[in-house]
């Protein structure tokens, strides 16, 4: 069972056929994305949202959450960054599994949706588990051990990579590293920069990614 604190939001049609998870950044909270359920159930209505809190307190803002810490901001070792994401990676993966026990998904009807940290969670989870899900969405953030994906990975599936080009927290270069990354491991990858955009997600970046879940969990093409 899962230890994640689990935060939802109803489909807004009352059916559920789907579902998008959204993990977010460091030092933030579920409800930092869960609001994105609104904007998006306007036009995926049988789509039920998740949001885990990331499982640590974070070093670098002890309001918020971290998937494992960063030794740049925290001052942690590259040993003790890579033991968090390890454990981050378990974390997830038994959050993942409890969300399809519990509300009947099948692997095919989830999207994982992140920013930032989440974001690097999302790119390293999904190709390593048993069965494919249906899509990532990937907003400023980057790959994880680039070197070890076409090694690791189990499965694949379509990856959209989104980022500004005014972003000072990741930089904006980390797009098209992890979009080659992807595609020499042979994943269908789709890219679209933000522009005048800082660390964060502007209107024509949620509508392409909104377009992308649509047609990744089974809504008619808009």
């Amino acid at each position: 069972m899962s230890e994640l604190t689990n935060h939802t939001r109803d489909s807004l049609s009352g059916r559920t056929n789907s579902a998008v998870i959204f993990l977010h950044g460091y030092g933030a909270d579920a409800n930092d994305l869960l609001g994105l359920a609104d904007p998006l159930s306007e036009h995926m209505p049988d789509t039920m949202f998740f949001a885990p809190d990331a499982p640590e307190r974070c070093i670098g803002n002890p309001m918020g959450y971290q998937w494992f810490p960063i030794p740049w901001i925290d001052g942690s070792s590259e040993e003790e960054a890579r033991a968090g994401m390890l454990r981050a990676v378990d974390e997830l993966n038994d959050y993942l599994d409890t969300i399809m026990v519990d509300y009947g998904f099948e692997p095919d009807q989830i999207a994982l949706l992140g920013f930032s940290q989440g974001t690097m969670m999302a790119l390293h989870v999904a190709p390593r588990r048993e069965e494919a899900m249906s899509c990532v969405v990937g907003f400023s953030g980057r790959i994880l051990e680039p070197e070890m994906l076409e090694d690791e990975m189990q499965v694949k599936m379509p990856v959209l990579l989104i980022h500004g080009d005014e972003d000072q927290v990741v930089p904006p270069q980390s797009l098209p590293e992890a979009g080659q990354a992807l595609q020499a491991a042979g994943f269908e990858t789709y890219a679209h920069i933000m522009r005048g955009t800082g660390h964060g997600i502007s209107p024509d970046g949620l509508g392409v990614a909104l377009a992308f879940l649509r047609k990744n969990l089974g809504y008619e093409e808009a």
